[in-house]
This record gives C-alpha cells, structure tokens and sequence, in this order.
C-alpha cells in the first residue's frame, strides 16, 4: 500500500469520527467519490506536502484512481471549503477547549512575484476580492496579493483567521475578533497599537488587548516577558504553513481557489495537531506521517 493511500485510510477514519454525513453538496446524483472521501484526499495530499494537483493525481491510490477527474476534483473541493473550516474547528474545540489568553497577527499571501503586479490578472475577476499591493514591516519588503490574519492558543491551535487584501490595516481585523472572542487577553504586535481599539475591546468584548509601546510614548514600560514568549508561537506557526505546507506558493487563478488552498493547509496543520494529541506525541510535532 501506498504512503499515500495509507494516509488518506486514516484521515476518512478520522473523519468519520467527526462527521457522520457522506456528502454534504446540493448534488442531484450521488458522485462516485463521496464529498467526505474527497476531503480526506485533499488532507491526505496537505499533510504529505503534495502541492500540486497534477503530481497528486499521478499518484492516486488504486481505490480512487478512475472515481474522480481532475477538473472536477478541483471545482468540488472549493465548494467544500466551508465544510473543511467546519470539520476544522471541532478538532480544534477538542484540541483546546478554552484560553483565556490568544495571539494575533498577520502574515502576506502573494499571488505572483513583485514585478509581475502590473500585468497580472490573477484573482481579478471581482474588485473586492482582487489582489492589491502591500509591504510587510517585519520582513521589510513590498509584495502584491493577500494578508492572512490569525489568532492561537498559546499551544498554537489557530482559533480562528482570514484573508483580507495587503493594504488593509492589521488593526481593522480586531472587528472580527471582538465578535467571536470574550473575557480573554489577546496578545499582538505594534500594529495593533491604539488606545482606542483598546479601550473599545475591552468596553465592548471585555478582551484586553497587549501590545509592545513605542519608545518614544509617555509613560513607556517593556513588554512583559511571558507576553514576547508567547507571541513567539504564531510566529513559528506561521513559519510551520510556510515551510512545510507551502501556503505561500500559489498555484490559484481566482480567489476562491487561494482561499481554498489557504483552509486545506490549516485544516491539515490542525489535523496533524489532533492526531498528535490523541496519540501523546508534541503537539506542535508537524513533520510526521498519519498513520
């Protein structure tokens, strides 16, 4: 058997546990490969580091290969996005049940290199999904394509994230936070430095917010220690999707296909996560096999 097929195996046993339902598509006739076997290959495919659909389908296991067209593996794997961001927040509700203390910050999706901006019509075919131009203070570069928002445990267990344009400021995501999370401290860099969004969540979420001062404010104080360590955690983990899954590289021609592949690679990052919880191994442990 396969390497391949060994870890799809596991995933679709995994997956059963978390969902009982087959098929989970509007489909007037029942597909040859169930929307929950298509998942699994998907995960499997993530966790492997398989990045390109046409290298996975020239190494299908034997009880898929003739089931499913690559073409229609693609289209249908993006409408089952929602239900992999689904599947993935019940493994992480059960890898991290509660925190009263998160993480957040941002990291840059580009859809192709700096140079090629201008002529590019990658993820143009709607105005407020299309890619713009953004620069990242942390690497100190310029870059044209998305920004990937996130928030985790101090375990590192994505809570939750999204993907906004480059220009956007981190700040304006605190929106979305303030509307899922609640009597918590959350922990970010200077890009979230407002006494007002601070005073704002906690008034409104009861969510204190920390950020490192400038130096050059009144009243400066240094960061707290416990704070830097564990700021360190979303750092690495971003490093993680980069490195191992290759969430930078895109292969996308619309929107919908990066956001897809964007919730693949943390689905399965995630998935790593709980397999390695169940089995008593470090949870942040990703280069493995599932098997």
């Amino acid at each position: 058997m396969s390497n391949l097929q060994s870890v799809y195996s596991k995933i679709l046993v995994l997956l059963h546990e978390i969902e009982r339902e087959d098929n989970f598509l509007n489909q007037i006739r029942l597909p040859m490969l169930s929307d929950k076997e298509l998942m699994a290959l998907s995960l499997a495919a993530e966790s492997l580091g398989i990045d390109s659909e046409h290298f996975l389908f020239k190494q299908l296991p034997e009880e898929i290969e003739g089931r499913i067209e690559r073409s229609v593996y693609n289209r249908r794997v993006r409408r089952l996005s929602f239900k992999l961001e689904e599947i993935r927040q019940k493994m992480a509700q059960q890898i991290s049940p509660n925190s009263d203390l998160y993480i957040v910050d941002s990291m840059p999706l580009e859809v192709c290199k700096f140079s090629r901006a201008k002529r590019s019509k990658i993820c143009s075919e709607a105005e407020n999904s299309s890619p713009d131009y953004g620069f990242c203070a942390a690497q100190n570069f310029s870059y044209y394509g998305y920004k990937l928002h996130a928030v985790c445990t101090p375990e590192g267990v994505i809570k939750m994230f999204d993907i906004s344009k480059a220009s956007k400021h981190d700040i304006h995501y605190l929106n979305d936070i303030q509307d899922e999370l609640k009597h918590c401290v959350l922990v970010g860099d200077k890009g979230y430095l407002s006494q007002q969004w601070q005073s704002d969540l906690f008034q409104q979420s009861e969510i204190d917010l920390k950020t490192p001062m400038r130096k050059n404010q009144l009243n400066y104080e240094e960061f707290p220690e416990h704070f830097r360590k564990s700021r360190k955690r979303i750092e690495t983990l971003f490093s993680q999707l980069c490195d191992q899954f290759m969430i930078r590289r895109n292969y996308a021609k619309s929107f919908a296909g990066i956001a897809r592949r964007v919730i693949t690679k943390i689905t399965s990052l995630t998935l790593i996560q709980w397999v390695n919880q169940r089995e008593g191994n470090k949870l942040n442990n990703l280069k493995i096999v599932i098997s």
